[in-house]
């Protein structure tokens, strides 16, 4: 019985809009579950519920921004149960000031602290300046000062009457205090000193020398004096200042009495203050000197307090651009007279400080892009810190300053690594710790099984988009048209795609043509004229393809019968748009013994796998005809007018029927395209780009007329993959373009031909006018010139035998030949 052409309602599985039990989507609650993926969220619950180290988790699949927002929302609704983390700050280390110090605090308290620490600093700033600006301050700090000055003054007359004795005094000069001689009770200038007689020079002289000792002894008392005084002005100071300000710090220390690591802090901080009054207090008219107040400052690395940022619980951080610095955090340095400088305020954080105490996602792609980030990242989780480190020369920063060394704040934190199964079993074989340190596998699946709980799915998932996007509400009408583009998306009626941000493309842009045309909600319509407007922004390429084959410079042929000729089908992938191609397939058959030769392998543009397939037909071929005798065969094949790469074993079958019409002088109808691997027992093996085949050949037929003759043929098993465009389905309808799906060679070269396959008898032997009798008198005929050609060599060597016999018998015994000398000689 002849295959029958598929009928309409198998071309497409259609997604009935009533259904649904709702008439819009804004009847429906928006949910945050990963659409489609139960395999992996059981996977991502366990490996965020198990806290021991190392059970980070790797999500596999082509993972898109669509399926990491669905993990960023899955996360946050996990996240939200969780308790908020400690705040992060970095302090003034004032015993090792480049080891800032990391100071934990309960959320919130990490800005209340920084506020505190700005307050205070701003009422020392003021309330300083005031309590030495006081008569009782200036009275007893004057008191101090002219009591040592007083026993400095006593001690120089002392000096001064002892020397007098000797007629010795005591006198200031610019270079300090000296011993100097007297004339009529007064000091002597230099210039009468000098004038004197060199004998009474050198008297006066030795006499001075004798009291400079006594000189050193009192200016020694005097600078313990000083030292004295200064040590008194300073602790009037300090119990000034302390009168002062030790309220605010002793208020300090009560908000934070229960924080030990804090309030160590502010006592360093206060006895800073009193050490450095000086800072506080306004400089005097000639006195110049720059002042940093920074180190009072508090560098709130991570708040984990703000109201509206971040919802209750622990933080979801997915980091895009994982580079070192945005993962680790950065030292910032300034450039200040020429030099580089830099200060714990500069302390930058990263997505791990951030992340700390909840989840990280990554993309893996991202993070092998940065060559040193995987390795930062997987020191961290090994040694559960992250340690901001000093930028390095190979980053391009040159660091003239002395750098700083943060003390490293514990990481507890849950990994999400995003990305394919190539770099997971790429970094699993290369990294030796990476099965250590990502001991989860999530596995997402591209598609989910197309059933009733799924198809409600897409409609929430279209809900969703249109709540937090603000679109327009989809009806139940485009709800199926979703759906059923899910279904295409993925080449299955029986699949829905789970590539959910190509899905929201299609609500988004939807959406826009419902408001072009001012309607209130979308409709199928809309989400129909959206997908036509992607293909049409996408198919230039195709439609020159198109035009180059009407106008004949690409030939292509669908009517009519052709001899060792046939139309196969290809798929153009794009990236972001693909579409199917028909091209000619010929073959020649003749003499010889070569077997089949593809011409495209010769100049090398096949692959392997299609070769593979090209190996099948030489099986086939000796399987079916070469029971009896040997398979005495050349025969070549070719794709016309194709300069580029072909692999994929998809046109193996279209191969096997040019070779079999060529062999049987069979003609094969060419408004037929075809399309299916084939295997050493005949068998049609599915093929990928079903729909894109199917519809690139019938747009070729379209342009030409479509008279009812065309079609294509594909392998049964290529039936569920079926979800073609409505005007290939309405030309099906009409009788004008037909889809065959076959199981074998046989059914297919029915088709082609119209002829019977043929059953062989007994004896091997097939009945006469079918196609395997056609081929196999194709193949005796090949296989009888050969034999007939082989005993025409063998008569030519016989006489040839015969003549050299009559030339022996003919030479003379005593005159040999030449040839007899050499046999003889041998």
């Amino acid at each position: 019985m002849p295959i029958q052409p598929l009928n309409p309602e198998q071309l497409r599985r259609v997604c009935d809009p009533l259904q649904f039990n709702f008439e819009t989507t804004a009847e429906l609650e928006p949910v945050d579950t990963i659409v489609g993926q139960p395999r992996g969220v059981r996977a991502i619950e366990f490996g965020i519920g198990i806290q021991s180290q190392g059970y980070n988790v790797y999500v596999m699949g082509d993972i898109d921004t669509g399926s990491m927002s669905a993990i960023e929302r899955f996360l946050q609704t996990r996240a939200a149960t969780q308790p908020v983390p400690n705040d992060w700050v970095y302090v003034h280390n004032f015993a090792v000031p480049h080891q800032p110090r990391a100071v934990s605090l309960s959320a919130g308290r990490g800005r209340r602290l920084n506020t505190d620490m700005e307050e205070l600093v701003s009422a020392l700033k003021k309330e300083l300046p005031d309590a030495f600006d006081t008569d009782a301050y200036r009275d007893a700090a004057e008191n101090i000062r002219a009591l040592y000055q007083s026993e400095r003054d006593r001690l120089l007359t002392d000096l001064r009457q002892a020397a007098s004795v000797d007629e010795m005094t005591v006198i200031n000069t610019p270079s300090g205090f000296v011993i100097v001689p007297m004339i009529e009770g007064k000091a002597m200038s230099a210039d009468d000193y000098n004038q004197l007689p060199v004998d009474e020079h050198q008297e006066l002289e030795q006499k001075r020398q004798s009291w400079n000792d006594d000189l050193d002894d009192v200016l020694r008392k005097m600078r313990e004096l000083d030292n004295e005084a200064r040590e008194q002005i300073d602790l009037l100071d300090r119990e000034v200042a302390a009168s002062s300000i030790k309220h605010h710090f002793d208020s300090l220390r009560d908000k934070y009495n229960s924080h030990e690591t804090v309030k160590s802090y502010i006592d360093a901080c206060y006895d800073d203050v009193l050490e450095n009054l000086e800072d506080f207090l306004p400089l005097d008219a000639d006195e110049e000197r720059e002042i940093d107040l920074r180190r009072y400052e508090v560098n709130l690395l991570v708040d984990n307090g703000i109201v509206g940022t971040q919802p209750s619980g622990a933080p979801v951080v997915v980091e895009l651009d994982p580079r070192y610095t945005n993962l680790l955090g950065r030292i910032e340095y300034e450039m200040q007279y020429g030099a580089t400088s830099t200060h714990f305020t500069n302390i930058k954080a990263g997505s791990l400080h951030r992340a700390n105490g909840g989840y990280l996602i990554l993309n893996v792609r991202d993070l092998l892009a940065h060559s040193d980030s995987w390795e930062a990242l997987r020191r961290a989780i090994k040694s559960r810190e992250i340690r901001v480190q000093s930028p390095d020369r190979s980053e391009g920063t040159q660091v003239l300053a002395k750098s700083l060394d943060p003390e490293p704040i514990p990481l507890q934190v849950k990994i999400i690594l995003l990305g394919n199964a190539d770099y997971y079993f790429a970094l699993y074989n290369r990294e030796e710790e990476f099965g250590q340190l990502f001991k989860v596998k999530a596995e997402f699946d591209s598609v989910m099984p197309r059933d009733g709980v799924n198809e409600l799915s897409y409609a929430t998932f279209v809900a969703s988009r249109c709540q937090e996007e603000n679109l327009r509400d989809f009806d139940r009408t485009a709800v199926a048209k979703i759906v059923e583009f899910g279904s295409r998306l993925c080449g299955h009626q029986n699949k829905l795609s789970t590539r959910l941000e190509v899905i929201a493309d299609v609500i988004r842009e939807a959406n826009f043509w419902a408001s072009h045309k001012r309607r209130a909600v979308v409709t199928g319509e809309d989400v129909k004229q959206a997908l036509s407007e992607r293909r049409i922004r996408s198919n230039l390429e195709e439609e020159q393809i198109l035009e180059f084959i009407n106008e004949g410079s690409l030939i292509i042929t669908t009517q009519g019968t052709r001899i060792g000729q046939v139309n196969g089908l290809s798929v153009i992938d794009l990236g972001d748009y693909s579409y199917g191609q028909p091209g000619r397939i010929t073959a020649r058959t003749y003499r010889g013994e070569r077997g089949i030769v593809n011409i495209d392998r010769e100049v090398d543009l096949t692959g392997p796998i299609h070769y593979k397939g090209l190996l099948a037909l030489t099986g086939y071929l000796g399987g079916m005809y070469a029971q009896e005798s040997p398979l005495s065969i050349s025969a070549s094949i070719t794709f016309e007018q194709n300069y580029s790469s072909i692999e994929g074993d998809s046109a193996s079958s279209a191969e096997l029927y040019t070779v079999l019409s060529s062999l049987g002088q069979i003609p094969l109808k060419q408004g037929i395209a075809v399309t299916g691997a084939v295997n050493q027992n005949g068998e049609i093996l599915p093929i990928g780009g079903a729909i894109e085949k199917i519809e690139g050949f019938f747009n070729v037929c379209k342009s030409r007329g479509l008279n009812g003759e065309c079609g294509v043929i594909i392998p049964r098993a290529n039936l569920p993959h079926l979800m073609l465009e409505d005007e290939v389905i309405e030309a099906v309808k009409d009788g004008r373009f037909q889809i065959w799906c076959i199981d074998t060679i046989d059914e297919g070269m029915e088709i082609l031909s119209g002829l019977n396959a043929g059953t062989a008898d007994e004896e091997g032997e097939f009945p006469e006018g079918t196609i395997h009798r056609a081929v196999q008198e194709g193949l005796r005929r090949l296989s009888k010139d050969e034999e007939e050609e082989d005993e025409d060599e063998e008569e030519e060597d016989e006489e040839e035998d015969e003549e050299q016999e009559d030339t022996r018998e003919t030479s003379s015994p005593e005159e040999p030949t030449a040839g007899h000398e050499i046999r003889s000689e041998k």
